[in-house]
């Protein structure tokens, strides 16, 4: 009788383990998305602190370039380049160290790990959203990238071989291919 008892307890606790491992987080972006769940720009980097209660990672890159990032407790990753008086024109959402996190809440209502390539394609047709193949040299080899213009700004959302969503740009300029 104790070892089915034991038996059943571990089950159960690997059950509720393997179900907070997979769950569903959201982004909790809501103080910085518009009510068309759109990201605000401009914005500065001490505002979307404040708005996610998350504390401003700044850093720079080999040419000096001014970064920030907010690493959020869902595993969720803003990133982007800082302007003049730490101005932001320009985020970039991504899962922390690439985890396979599914995360809603995102712009356009995306998310991530779980939009695929083609629902993306027929949600952004209006906007005449172009597809494209990733080569090897990718992020995401296999993959693919579809970028679209929404108001002034361009989305750039890049997808793993599995055609799942792993990263969302919003630029207000296309980045050139080489910078990649």
């Amino acid at each position: 009788m104790k070892t089915k008892s034991f038996t059943c307890l571990v089950t159960i606790f690997f059950l509720v383990l393997s179900a907070a491992a997979f769950s569903q987080k959201t982004a909790a972006l809501n103080a910085v998305l518009d009510k068309n769940s759109e990201f605000v720009f401009p914005q500065t980097a001490d505002k979307i602190s404040k708005a996610l209660n998350v504390k401003t990672v700044f850093y720079e890159d080999a040419n000096e370039e001014k970064y920030a990032k907010w690493p959020m407790k869902t595993g969720l990753e803003l990133y982007c380049s800082l302007g003049k008086n730490n101005t932001v024109n320009e985020m970039f959402f991504t899962a922390s160290d690439n985890k396979p996190l599914v995360i809603e809440g995102l712009p356009f209502g995306l998310i991530l790990n779980k939009t695929s390539l083609q629902d993306s394609k027929n949600r952004f047709s209006k906007y005449h959203a172009k597809a494209q193949k990733l080569g090897t040299d990718s992020e995401f080899p296999g993959g693919s990238k579809l970028v679209f213009k929404k108001g002034k700004h361009y989305a750039t959302l890049l997808f793993d071989s599995k055609n799942l969503l792993k990263l969302l740009g919003l630029t207000p300029e296309l980045i050139d291919q080489a910078a990649n």
